[in-house]
């Protein structure tokens, strides 16, 4: 099992022998956030790509959205198929226009996302990300608390308690026991609170798995359960509604198996915790694990930041020094209820939107009026969607990181960069290709227009 970053390789028959694919080993797969690297894909003619050996619904899934057609994809303006060029300058005029567009989607990679701030700062954009509540909520997190987190080879080689609180990882994470608990002979308790137990777990040979409070409010248990982290006795917490004995029992048996431990992780998914408060969990969460690491070691694991959530807020926030949902204007305003897309949208605050969907399956538009300009910067699959809008709505079909471009994406854990490299090379543009060509185009039509 590979956790880090690994180089791929490609193996490539002559022709003669070659049967129906080529293939490519070690391949790190671009669509959720564990970046597994361990994969062989298959390019077969036509574009159509496989990994047949990947018992993973979700990349399976994914790579049917690729195919011959994509090597055709067109761009378009309005209702009409149009070139690359045309696409451009027709997408610098409606940006020029503009002025308070919104980015959104923004599923890319690091590159595309370097090159879309680079945009935003000429033309005054608001980004938000296809999962900005859930990026929203754990920022705001860690603004007002802090946290303590671990990686995946921590939780692998270390952790004998791995606490799952209100999430099941394999149904948006198929391959989570199998990356990170499978293949380590370690004698492991897996508890499950405030939900039923995931499918995927009893199936780990050298793991113990149980469900605490399945049905229980998430609110009221991490109240009861960050008291008792904090030392309160279970008995001054009894007999309330919301904390009833059976309850407080529970969770101070919780607490002291979590002290007994050599190291505990405690997992959850900002996505699947119950909004629109999902921070203040987040916040509890994080007490609890840091209560613990007074005497013992703990740390939290976050499953989140598919469509590059995570690398596109990395580094927005290392360019700018606030992370997503940022106006970046003079000055930079991060607003993270104010510059939601849903409130954007709805309210009619934005004269102009572009979308970035560059990974399968693609992030359709949301619903907006007919006469908002809108750029598309997408998958092949969202063409004719494009098209159906008409109006000011300009399409480019762009590739994805990892199927026919190489990049860059963060992992769920945080630290690492995985490297991704093409699994086949139908002749598309990346992200950053587009957004760079724009930018120019833009920086000439302001030129043009400031002109006597």
């Amino acid at each position: 099992m590979h956790l880090s970053p690994t180089a791929p390789s490609s193996t490539r028959l002559s022709d003669a022998a070659r049967p129906a694919a080529s293939i490519t080993r070690d391949w790190t797969c671009p669509f959720c956030a564990l970046l597994c690297d361990d994969l062989a894909i298959e390019s077969h003619e036509g574009g159509r790509l496989a990994a047949p050996a990947a018992n993973c619904p979700r990349l399976a899934q994914a790579l049917a959205c690729y195919g011959e057609a994509d090597a055709r994809g067109r761009c378009s303006v309005g209702a009409n198929d149009t070139d690359l060029d045309t696409a451009l300058t027709h997408a610098a005029q409606l940006l020029a226009k503009a002025q308070r567009p919104l980015f959104g989607s923004l599923a890319t990679d690091v590159a595309g996302a370097r090159a879309l701030y680079t945009l935003a700062a000429g033309c005054g954009a608001i980004l938000d990300h296809l999962h900005g509540d859930a990026l929203s909520a754990a920022t705001l997190a860690l603004q007002d608390r802090g946290a303590f987190f671990t990686t995946l080879s921590e939780v692998r080689t270390r952790a004998d308690l791995v606490v799952f609180f209100g999430c099941q990882p394999s149904r948006r994470y198929p391959r989570f026991f199998e990356r990170t608990l499978a293949a380590s002979p370690m004698a492991r308790d897996l508890v499950f609170v405030g939900c039923e137990p995931d499918v995927a777990a009893p199936g780990l040979a050298q793991a113990r798995v149980e469900a605490i409070l399945p049905d229980a409010d998430p609110f009221d248990t991490l109240a009861l359960w960050s008291a008792l982290s904090e030392g309160r006795a279970p008995g001054a917490l009894r007999g309330g509604a919301a904390h009833p004995a059976d309850a407080a029992g529970t969770l101070a048996a919780l607490q002291a198996r979590i002290a007994a431990a050599r190291y505990t992780v405690l997992v959850y998914e900002p996505a699947a915790l119950p909004g629109p408060h999902a921070a203040l969990l987040i916040e509890a969460l994080h007490r609890i694990v840091k209560a613990a690491n007074r005497t013992v070691r703990a740390g939290c694991l976050a499953l989140g930041g598919d469509e590059g959530a995570l690398s596109v807020n990395q580094t927005v926030t290392w360019l700018s020094g606030l992370p997503l949902r940022t106006h970046v204007a003079a000055p930079l305003d991060h607003n993270p209820h104010r510059y939601r897309t849903a409130r954007l949208l709805a309210n009619g605050e934005i004269d102009a939107l572009l979308w970035v969907a560059s990974f399968a399956p693609p992030a359709a538009l949301p619903e907006i009026s007919g006469d908002l300009p809108a750029i598309v910067l997408g998958h092949p699959a969202l063409a004719q969607a494009a098209k159906a809008r008409g109006g000011a709505t300009v399409f480019i079909p762009v590739a994805t990181p990892g199927i026919d471009c190489g990049g860059h994406l963060f992992r769920t854990d945080g630290p690492v960069v995985t490297p991704l490299a093409a699994a086949r090379r139908a002749p598309l543009p990346s992200v950053a290709t587009v957004v760079a060509q724009l930018t120019a185009r833009l920086n000439a039509e302001r030129t043009a227009q400031e002109q006597p």
